[in-house]
């Protein structure tokens, strides 16, 4: 339904008020009366106003104040107003301008000329309105990160803003409309999905509740999967663009719901394999440990608690992983040295042999911004990674510190145990990933330790890096740390 236009009237004489309410109200106008400039102003901002209707001589604030005030607003300084007044001289007329006045209508006036004015001016200012508010959408979709496209009734592209152009491989300076159908450009680069929703396109759906639509580009050896949520927006027919169309990239979201599925599975093969043989040593061992002999119940009770154990084990590396953020708190600290003394404890513990480099940039009264529980939980995770990844789990440490710029220092624990795939190497990081036994559930643990370590370090500004040996086999692991304040 068509918007009335809202009119503001501010005149002190009630009987300018009546007259000018009878010859409007007929009109397609909703009429808003002031007595004032004070109380025209304070009507004013509250309202969405096509024109205003003024006199000049009133008492509180007069007509000329209230103009001024008018344009000082950001909101209603555009805002078309005609000055109705008795007053016809030079001086007047120019202070009605200067005070921003558009129009002028002298006492008294003519009823039709008063309407065909009223009509002319508020017409204007709708249209200047519209161009406004379409000037404004035009802005927002040429930078929007979603794909906007406007189709005709060929499904021929008639516009297409430059991310829309993005998805299609369109050029910017190609010229619209193109040549190929919505349809036939998206089969180069793109696999509908599902097929049965799209087999009737472009014939818009007809179904209260359609299927969605989406494009899919597969993976390739140099680029990554891609989805795109494919949506028909309502936008009013004209001429050929009667469609409009909004495609959005949801791979996140996709590649969100597929990795917690591999988590469910994960932790569900996970889960149930050390539950599997602890059940059935307690079921064999409550079915027949009188008739068993006593080295048979105690082989299937170590079973059980091999079992517990390993369980329990996995839990525990869940919930380190997630009680990692709590513990980068900032404002703790911890000695480098203490660090030192940490990775020689937890070496001993593990039976690992160490070879420490001196510190070649005097960092033995340096600080890092790392509490001493987290520190000991990221060097814990990344030396039991290198005793169990290790052929015969008796891996070489070396440990080496560093000053990198003059606030972080450098901490590389190597090992000699196995050498990473370039694949290997990028996902490292990744939660519950497990190399070549991702899945398998052959490496005891969640594949969370690397992942814990990334989120205690990066909790307190610091970054992880992991590479292989530059000489021989093994990996290096390096955590940049901010040093405190000395």
């Amino acid at each position: 339904m068509k918007r009335k236009s809202t009119i503001l009237i501010v005149d002190d004489e009630p009987n300018w008020r009546t007259l000018m309410e009878t010859l409007l109200r007929t009109a397609d106008y909703n009429l808003v009366f002031a007595e004032n400039g004070a109380e025209g102003l304070e009507k004013a901002k509250a309202l969405i106003l096509d024109l205003v209707l003024t006199d000049v001589t009133m008492p509180v604030m007069n007509g000329f104040e209230f103009c001024r005030r008018l344009r000082k607003d950001p909101v209603l300084a555009e805002v078309p107003i005609v000055m109705i007044t008795s007053l016809d001289d030079r001086e007047s007329r120019l202070e009605g301008i200067e005070a921003g006045v558009d129009d002028f209508i002298n006492k008294p006036f003519d009823g039709v000329e008063l309407r065909a004015r009223v009509k002319t001016i508020t017409n204007l200012n709708r249209y200047r309105r519209a161009i406004t508010e379409r000037s404004r959408f035009e802005w927002v979709v040429e930078r929007s990160y979603d794909g906007y496209l406007m189709i005709d009734d060929e499904d021929k592209v008639v516009y297409a803003n430059p991310q829309a152009r993005i998805y299609l491989d369109v050029p910017l300076e190609e010229h619209l409309p193109l040549a190929e159908t919505f349809l036939a450009l998206v089969k180069k680069h793109y696999q509908l999905d599902p097929q049965e929703a799209w087999a009737a396109w472009p014939e818009p759906a007809d179904d209260p509740f359609p299927q969605p639509l989406y494009l899919v580009r597969p993976e390739t050896p140099t680029s990554n999967a891609m989805w795109l949520q494919v949506s028909t927006l309502d936008a009013p027919a004209s001429g050929d663009m009667n469609r409009m169309l909004q495609l959005r990239d949801i791979t996140t979201q996709v590649v969100l719901r597929r990795d917690t599925w591999k988590f469910h599975s994960l932790v569900l093969h996970k889960l149930r394999t050390p539950l599997g043989v602890m059940l059935t040593s307690l079921e064999l061992m409550a079915d027949n440990a009188l008739e068993m002999p006593p080295d048979k119940v105690a082989e299937l009770a170590q079973t059980a608690l091999r079992g517990v154990q390993r369980l329990r084990s996995q839990i525990k590396d869940v919930t380190d992983y997630l009680v990692a953020p709590n513990l980068a708190q900032e404002g703790e600290e911890i000695a480098l040295a203490q660090v030192g003394r940490l990775v020689v404890d937890i070496c001993a513990e593990l039976k690992l042999q160490l070879v420490a480099a001196p510190d070649k940039d005097n960092l033995s009264k340096a600080r890092i911004t790392l509490s001493q529980q987290a520190a000991e939980l990221a060097l814990r995770q990344i030396l039991e990674n290198s005793k169990k990844f290790h052929p015969t789990q008796t891996p070489t440490i070396d440990i080496a510190l560093s000053r990198v710029g003059p606030r972080k220092a450098s901490l590389r624990l190597g090992d000699n145990g196995l050498t990473l795939s370039p694949e290997q190497l990028a996902q490292v990081w990744t939660p519950y990933y497990q190399g070549e036994k991702y899945f398998t559930g052959e490496a005891q643990g969640m594949g969370l330790g690397l992942s814990t370590v990334f989120a205690l370090v990066s909790g307190v500004g610091g970054s992880c890096r992991l590479y292989n040996q530059p000489k021989g086999p093994g990996v290096v692991v390096e955590l940049i740390l901010p040093l405190a304040d000395e």
